[in-house]
C-alpha cells in the first residue's frame, strides 16, 4: 500500500515534499564546490512528521546531565524536541499547497531554519496568542485527531516558552505576504551566554539595554534583524522596537535597509569585528603591519576568521595587503572577482576585507560587474534580501589582463 501511495504522491503532488538541507557554515552556499547535502522526503504527513523530527534531532548537538544519584547520564538536545516538532507541524499544516514549492528545513552551523510557502493568516503581532487560523482546515483536523497538532493557536507560545526555559534565544518568525512565505529560525545559541557578554563588553560605553544587546546578538548570528524579529525576542511593542533599532542604527552598530514595512537592519563592520569602539586609523598604523592593515582595519586573514568567512587563501590576503589608497579600477575589480570566486560575499564583507567604503564598492564596482555578467546575486529573485551576496560567474573575467584605466575619473580606488 505504501508503494502505491508514494507513486501517487510523486505523480500528483511532486512538490509537496520536504527538503532537509545541511549547510556548512552560517550562510547559504558558503562553498560553491560543496554547496550542501540534502535529503528529500515525500510521503503521508502522519508518517513524515515523526520521521522528520527524528532526522532533525539526530543533527542537533547534545548536552548531558546526571540524575540525582549522580550515576546515570542523560543526553539532552540543545534545542528541545517539542520545539522542533511544533515548528515542523506548523510548516506542514499551514503551508500553501497550491504553490509548487517544497518545505525546506535548513540546518546551518548555528541555527535551523524552517521555510514553507504560505504567509501567516494570523497577523504577526498576534503570533503566540490564543486562536488558530488554519489555511488547510481538513489537514489541521486530521493532525489534531491524531494528537500531532493542537489547533488552539498555542503552538508558537509553547515554542517560545520551551526555548526560554532552555535559556536559548527565542524563536524568530518571519511572515512575508509578498513572497507568500513563512520562516521559523531556531538558534542553537544560549541567550546572552558568557561568550556573548565578553563580546558585548566592547560596546559598554553605549549603555545598551538587555533588549538591545539581544538584538545585536541576533544580527551577528543571522545577518539581519527587523521589527518583527526584535519583537519576537524581546516581546516589546512595534513602536518601542522601532525606536530601539533606530538607536542602534544611530550608534553605527546597525545599518538600515529597505523602507516602511520592508525596513530591516544589517550589522556594520563596527559590530562584526571585535576591536570595538576605540578603533581608529592612528591606532592601527602604530601597530605591527603584519597583524593589522595600514588602511585602518583588521588584517584581512584575521577579519575573515572573525566574521566566520573561513580561512582566506594566502594569495588573496597578500593581494589585499598590496592595495594602495588609490588603485586602477581594473585591479580592484580583478580582486573583487577573485574574492567572489573564493566564496559569495556581501558588500559589508567586501568592505571589511578591502578597507574601501561600501557605497563606493557598490556604485563603482559591484553594480557595473553585475551588469556586465561578471558577478551574480545568490538571491537573484530578491535583490534586497537581508543576506544578499555576490558570487563570481566563471569565465567572465580575464584575470591576466593588464590593469588599464577605463577613464581618468575612475582611478579613485
Amino acid at each position: 500500500m505504501s508503494k502505491y501511495i508514494s507513486v501517487a504522491l510523486r505523480r500528483h503532488l511532486p512538490m509537496a515534499r520536504v527538503d532537509y538541507i545541511r549547510v556548512e557554515g552560517k550562510e547559504w552556499v558558503p562553498d560553491p564546490e560543496k554547496r550542501y547535502q540534502t535529503i528529500e522526503k515525500l510521503g503521508p504527513l502522519v508518517l513524515e512528521i515523526p520521521s522528520l523530527v527524528s532526522l532533525v534531532m539526530e543533527d542537533i548537538p547534545k548536552t548531558f546531565s546526571l540524575t540525582d544519584d549522580g550515576i546515570h547520564r542523560k543526553d539532552l538536545p540543545l534545542i528541545p524536541r517539542n520545539v522542533i516538532r511544533e515548528a515542523i507541524v506548523n510548516a506542514l499544516m499551514h503551508r500553501n499547497y497550491r504553490k509548487h514549492s517544497p518545505v525546506q528545513i535548513i540546518r546551518y552551523a548555528n541555527r535551523i531554519e524552517i521555510r514553507n510557502a504560505g504567509y501567516s493568516l494570523k497577523p504577526e503581532e498576534q503570533l503566540g496568542e490564543p486562536g488558530s487560523v488554519p489555511r488547510n482546515p481538513r489537514i489541521a483536523a486530521v493532525l489534531h485527531d491524531l494528537g500531532l497538532a493542537e489547533t488552539k493557536g498555542t503552538g508558537i507560545r509553547a515554542m517560545q516558552e520551551a526555548m526560554k526555559q532552555a535559556n536559548l534565544t527565542l524563536p524568530l518568525f518571519e511572515s512575508d505576504r509578498v513572497a507568500d512565505t513563512f520562516t521559523v529560525r531556531l538558534l542553537a545559541h544560549h541567550l546572552l551566554s558568557e561568550e556573548d557578554w565578553k563580546w558585548l563588553e566592547q560596546f559598554k560605553d553605549y549603555n545598551l539595554s538587555n533588549e538591545e544587546a539581544r538584538a545585536l546578538i541576533i544580527a551577528r548570528e543571522v545577518g539581519a534583524i527587523d521589527n518583527s524579529a526584535y519583537r519576537s525576542i524581546t516581546r516589546v511593542d512595534a513602536l518601542t522596537a522601532s525606536a530601539h533599532l533606530r538607536r542602534l542604527r544611530d550608534l553605527g552598530l546597525l545599518e538600515q535597509k529597505g523602507q516602511a514595512r520592508a525596513t530591516y537592519y544589517i550589522p556594520t563592520p563596527k559590530l562584526l569585528t571585535d576591536w570595538g569602539i576605540e578603533t581608529n586609523v592612528e591606532k592601527f598604523t602604530r601597530m605591527d603591519p603584519t597583524t593589522y592593515r595600514q588602511v585602518g582595519g583588521l588584517n584581512p586573514t584575521t577579519y575573515a576568521q572573525k566574521v566566520g568567512l573561513g580561512p582566506l587563501p594566502k594569495e588573496l590576503a597578500e593581494e589585499i595587503l598590496s592595495l594602495k589608497r588609490r588603485n586602477p579600477p581594473q585591479k580592484l575589480r580583478n580582486l573583487i572577482y577573485k574574492l567572489c570566486s573564493w566564496r559569495p560575499l556581501s558588500p559589508i564583507h567586501l568592505e571589511g576585507l578591502l578597507g574601501k567604503g561600501r557605497a563606493y564598492l557598490v556604485e563603482r564596482h559591484l553594480r557595473p560587474m553585475l551588469r556586465n555578467g561578471e558577478l551574480e546575486y545568490i538571491y537573484p529573485d530578491n535583490p534586497a534580501h537581508p543576506r544578499q551576496a555576490y558570487r563570481a560567474v566563471p569565465g567572465r573575467r580575464d584575470l591576466n589582463e593588464s590593469y588599464v584605466e577605463q577613464r581618468e575619473g575612475d582611478n579613485k580606488g
